[in-house]
Order: C-alpha cells, then sequence, then structure tokens
C-alpha cells in the first residue's frame, strides 16, 4: 500500500518510527510533514492527509498529534476521509474491520512504540469485513451529502 503521513509538532517526534515501521510492514511511506517541532496549525496537516487519501492518490493515511484526536476532528471534515483515532490493538482492528477507516490517528505523545508498532500492523492487516457494515458506512455518506453541498 501506499501511505501518506503526516503530524504537527506534536507528534513530530513519534512521525519518524511511525514511517520506519510502515516501510518495515512492507508499505511505501510518504511524508507529508511538519518537518521539525516548531509549532504548526493540525488542521492544515491533517486537510492535506485526508484530503490526499480521498483523491486516492495513497490507500491510506496516518495522522499523529498529541493525543490522536485533534487530528481525527480536523480529517473527519473531508468528505470522504473516514478518520479513527485507535489507542489500542482492538480499536485499529475494528476501525479497519468495521468503518473502513482510511486515515489512522495517532498520540504521539500518549503511546510507546510498542503499541504504536501494533496498531499499525493491525490497522494495515486487517480487511473491511462488509456486509453489515456497508449500510452504516453508506448512512455515513448519506450524513456528509446533507452538510457538505
Amino acid at each position: 500500500m501506499r501511505i501518506v503521513i503526516g503530524s504537527d509538532h506534536g507528534g513530530f517526534a513519534a512521525k519518524d518510527f511511525v514511517k520506519k515501521t510502515v516501510q518495515k510492514l512492507g508499505h511505501e511511506a510518504v511524508d507529508f510533514g511538519c518537518h521539525s517541532t516548531d509549532a504548526v496549525d493540525y488542521p492544515d496537516v491533517a486537510q492535506l492527509v485526508a484530503e490526499a487519501v480521498v483523491r486516492r492518490e495513497f490507500d491510506k493515511g496516518v495522522l499523529i498529534d498529541g493525543f490522536g484526536g485533534a487530528v481525527c476532528m480536523a480529517a473527519n471534515k473531508v468528505p470522504g476521509a473516514r478518520a479513527v483515532a485507535a489507542y489500542d490493538s482492538v480499536s485499529a482492528r475494528f476501525a479497519a474491520q468495521h468503518d473502513d477507516a482510511n486515515v489512522l490517528c495517532l498520540g504521539g505523545k500518549t503511546h510507546g512504540e510498542l503499541i504504536v508498532a501494533e496498531i499499525l500492523k493491525v490497522f494495515f492487516s486487517t480487511p473491511f469485513e462488509g456486509g453489515r457494515h456497508e449500510g452504516r458506512l453508506s448512512k455515513i455518506h448519506s450524513i456528509e451529502r446533507k452538510y457538505c453541498r
């Protein structure tokens, strides 16, 4: 898979580890920034990553901020983005399997490398189950259409 990765300054320290782990899992990783610990606005990076995924330039995206929630909120404003903050391997599996999440959001200050590696491994190796979950995703798309005119 082609994976796009982005972070704000709160996730910068973890981003290099995420990128290397994604590559060790056999995927291509493209870094959309940020490129230092200088303060940046997380909505800017989240929008870039989410739009690239929605345009299908990448198969999936990973966003990292201090705790994973802020970038998740911003990414989900992009119609077609299904960003999920995962905090363990169970939430990563459900995000991929049930929600067909296309952007994984992680906390650079809340997780150590072992759990981040496990979350990435599970997220990228778990296929979307389809079935009963497709109807629920269809309802999400209906909500997007209602408010994104």
